[in-house]
């Protein structure tokens, strides 16, 4: 997972809410031996209470998050060990604010259908974010662009599969092999 500077590539595993994000970004940051965290633990706690009454963020709310973000992609970018970041980046404005923030920020978009990430949601205990903002979240997301790094994963599949698949894109990252 080189980048073709030699240095080690900093990895946004992002989607909706539900999507298996905090899963597949452990996992794969434990297969290529990289530091990881989720996103969601640099949200101020105005933003938690938010989205905990129901209520989505808006573009004001995320900005000293994703700078917060941003900041820890810097750490871990170039010269530093690489890392792997679950975090939403829904629009290409958030994405955007990552890129800026490091060297060779790479994209796995895991996508499902949305009654598979709604019964994820309901699954699941001890989230802020509820299933009502999950419609909101799937209309401000945009897909990646073709100049953006990275590629889309379907997370609909077994948890493995999608990890093998993330792995497998991301070891091709700088020799061709990238695509979705």
């Amino acid at each position: 997972m080189m980048s073709t500077a030699g240095e080690r590539q900093c990895v946004v595993v992002m989607g909706v809410s539900g999507v298996g994000k905090t899963a597949v970004a452990r996992r794969v940051a434990e297969r290529l031996d990289l530091p990881w965290i989720d996103a969601d633990d640099l949200h101020p706690p105005g933003n938690v209470a938010k989205m905990a009454r129901g209520t989505p963020l808006d573009d004001a709310d995320r900005q000293p998050w994703l700078e917060a973000v941003g900041a820890w992609l810097r750490e871990h970018s170039g010269a530093g060990s690489g890392g792997v970041v679950a975090c939403l980046a829904l629009t290409r404005n958030y994405r955007d604010v990552l890129r800026r923030s490091a060297i060779g920020v790479v994209f796995v978009h895991l996508t499902a259908e949305p009654v598979v990430i709604a019964h994820r949601i309901a699954q699941r205990t001890g989230h802020f974010m509820p299933a009502s903002l999950l419609k909101s979240q799937l209309a401000l997301l945009e897909p990646l662009g073709p100049d953006e790094m990275g590629a889309r994963v379907d997370a609909g599949r077994d948890l493995a599969e999608v990890v093998d698949a993330a792995v497998r894109l991301l070891r091709g990252v700088g020799r061709g092999e990238w695509d979705s």
